[in-house]
């Protein structure tokens, strides 16, 4: 681990309890980190820290051994029900491996209690959970623990709880923040007693930090740590025993070009990123079928019970595939990642960074490959400059066979996988759309029909970027894609029910005119008197029993109730001039 390390634990300047010390041996931790040697003092000397250090570096024991420390310092000892210590995180795997870490040193603390508040379970279950046992370090994601705050009519006291807190730690602070938790930290804030000490992480630093630093800790002790073994001047942002690479492939090739390098790194143990939960959720399945005797698992952040168990299961895995979003980007530890691949770039500059340090952590080697478009490689100099990320181009990847065929294949044979592509189309491109670096990644530059290849389509799907454009090139399936049947049987049946009420409906209903949609609305405003005037007319001429007396009496009616609600007449004289309006007419 030479480069990486700043000596061995004794050499802190501060004395670390003898327990924290065997469990570091027992987990084999016997060196420090550089971001665990700067941190670890100043948070048990009482200092707030706002330290930013590369992804991989050992943040998460920087801020447990503090933690544990200051808290058996505290004079008067907790109770079961006080909160010394809050661990505020982003993600629920995040969350769930903090709480994995901070498991294994509390073992030895047992008049020490955690737990862990974060979505996909029962919030009543949490309430029970912590009015049964407590809670003295809580780990958690901002959501949960909002509304745990609000649950005090089921008689959870949080904010009573919290007045005890010692130490607060915003793990992946950036990320919160791009989350949009922003609010839901404010609000958080707001309960936590002013005298405490606070630890802010990160990989990176925003202005949106910058804020969140100021409002969040009292005369912050700014920590940035580099690798050792870089020069002073370099801000290398990804670990330094990573290799990063890149490779430029046309859409249509893209998915054969995947494929080929998983088939050959079987044995390995990778990610591999899409932009969009349903990109996942069709390649994954592709990738299922394609590439065999490989465990291959799928998370996305529309998972809600089982995103937990699958980050388990592959964390445990000794090779193995794992297909996901960003969910997995930020501050996950997956053991021995061999390869990142990153098959769309990420929406953001920074989430690229975040992406590749799920490899090369705490001094191991790993290695990271992105896919490029042609048209998008001048992203490799963008985030070089940018990012201090440099790549190098990685030579063109051996036996690449067309594998789309195939994936085809399975559209035609299941519904379901069929309906997986569609959506998956769409969502890249209304991703691709919304990319932070829209000077490289333009809509208007991608070919559409190399990239329905590229994703195996039968058809065309109808969505606004394609309206009024015509693909000549692009070679339509011959089959019905209507008769394309579910393997599922109960979703077949559904499907077959569904479509003859629809047909029934259109049997008994009046034939519609087709107005022009997507007119501008105050064109629709103008409008909108002579459509009023065209359905009266139309109501009279359908009722044939409604003559002109009656017409006129309605009329009449509406007249005057519109006098009432304008408060032109009273209801005393509405009655009245109701009253004589139907003498008139011969009523009784």
């Amino acid at each position: 681990m030479e480069n990486i390390t700043d000596g061995t634990w004794d050499s802190l300047p501060v004395q670390l309890n003898e327990k924290i010390l065997q469990t570091l041996e027992e987990m084999k931790f016997t060196y420090m980190t550089p971001v665990q040697s700067a941190c670890i003092p100043l948070f048990m000397n009482n200092k707030d820290v706002a330290a930013e250090a590369v992804t991989g570096s050992g943040k998460t024991l920087a801020f447990v051994i503090p933690i544990i420390e200051l808290l058996l310092k505290r004079e008067e000892k907790l109770k079961k029900k006080q909160v010394g210590a809050l661990v505020i995180t982003p993600t629920r795997e995040l969350a769930l491996q903090i709480s994995e870490v901070m498991g294994m040193f509390i073992q030895k603390f047992p008049e020490f209690t955690q737990i862990l508040l974060i979505g996909g379970s029962n919030p009543a279950e949490d309430v029970e959970k912590f009015k049964e046992h407590g809670g003295n370090i809580v780990i958690a994601t901002p959501g949960r623990l909002e509304d745990m705050f609000r649950r005090k009519s089921e008689g959870l006291e949080l904010a009573s709880a919290v007045r005890s807190l010692d130490v607060l730690v915003l793990d992946e602070a950036d990320r919160l923040l791009d989350m949009g938790f922003e609010a839901s930290l404010n609000s958080i804030l707001s309960y936590l007693p002013k005298q405490r000490r606070t630890g802010l992480f990160s990989a990176t630093q925003t202005q949106e930090l910058e804020k969140l630093v100021r409002a969040g800790l009292r005369n912050p002790v700014r920590i940035t740590v580099k690798e050792k073994g870089q020069a002073a001047s370099a801000t290398q942002k990804t670990p330094a025993r990573l290799s990063n690479y890149y490779t430029i492939c046309r859409a249509e090739d893209k998915f054969n070009n995947l494929v080929a390098f998983l088939r050959q790194h079987k044995h390995e143990k990778q990610l591999v990123f899409f932009s969009t939960c349903a990109c996942v959720e069709f390649f994954g399945r592709a990738l299922e079928s394609l590439v065999k005797k490989v465990t291959i698992h799928c998370i996305h952040g529309k998972m809600k019970n089982k995103r937990s168990s699958i980050f388990s299961d592959f964390r445990a895995l000794k090779s193995g595939i794992l297909v996901c979003t960003d969910v997995m980007a930020r501050g996950i530890d997956i053991p021995d990642v061999n390869w990142v691949l990153q098959y769309d770039p990420p929406s953001s500059a920074r989430a690229f960074v975040h992406r590749c340090g799920r490899t090369a952590r705490i001094g191991n080697h790993g290695n990271a490959l992105v896919f490029l478009l042609p048209m998008e490689e001048p992203y490799v100099n963008f985030l070089s400059i940018n990012q201090k990320c440099p790549l190098q181009k990685m030579s063109p990847i051996k036996d690449v066979v067309d594998v789309l065929p195939k994936v085809k294949a399975m559209a035609l044979a299941d519904r379901a996988m069929f309906d997986k592509g569609m959506r998956a189309f769409v969502s890249y491109v209304q991703a691709y759309a919304k990319h932070e670096c829209s000077l490289i990644f333009r809509v208007k530059d991608l070919n559409f029909v190399s990239l329905a290849n590229g994703f195996a389509l039968l058809r065309l799907p109808k969505m606004p970027e394609l309206k009024g454009k015509t693909f000549p090139d692009f070679v339509e399936t011959t089959v019905d894609t209507d008769s394309i049947r579910y393997k599922d049987k109960n979703r077949q049946k559904q499907r077959q029910k569904m479509l003859a009420e629809l047909k029934d409906k259109e049997k008994t209903e009046l034939p519609k005119k087709n107005f022009v949609k997507n007119k501008a609305w105050s064109k629709q405003k103008t409008k909108k008197e002579r459509r009023k005037k065209r359905a009266a007319k139309r109501k009279h001429d359908e009722d044939s029993d409604m003559d002109e007396e009656y017409m006129k009496e309605l009329l009449e009616d509406t007249r005057l109730l519109k006098k009432l609600k304008k408060g032109q007449i009273s209801e005393e004289d509405f009655e009245q001039q109701l009253t004589n309006s139907k003498q008139e007419a011969g009523g009784p």
